[in-house]
């Protein structure tokens, strides 16, 4: 079912659409609510290419984060692969001992 979920940016509402779990929806509003804050205080000029120009930077920001979450995660995958296929071949090797 379909939620509606409203956030401000530049002082004025935006609604949208969720099919995704509300809670879900409302936290990912919220970081970009909070980045697009941060950018702001970072640049702060009123005019409506520098709002949209604050947004990209934003979704850039936001993305990077993203990213560099993505690859320690996978890191992290990996360095517990080889761990563990090291752990089973010690245990191998004691059990056939």
């Amino acid at each position: 079912m379909d939620q509606l979920v409203t956030i401000e940016l530049f002082g004025q509402p935006y609604t949208f659409k969720t099919e995704s779990d509300i809670t879900n929806a409302k936290e990912v509003a919220d970081c970009l609510v909070k980045e697009v804050r941060r950018v702001e205080s970072q640049h702060s000029t009123q005019s409506s290419a520098t709002k949209f120009a604050t947004l990209i930077l934003a979704a850039l920001n936001i993305a990077n984060e993203n990213i560099e979450q993505k690859r320690k995660y996978s890191d992290l995958v990996i360095r517990i692969s080889k761990k563990s296929e090291n752990l089973i071949r010690e245990l191998d090797s004691m059990v056939t001992d």
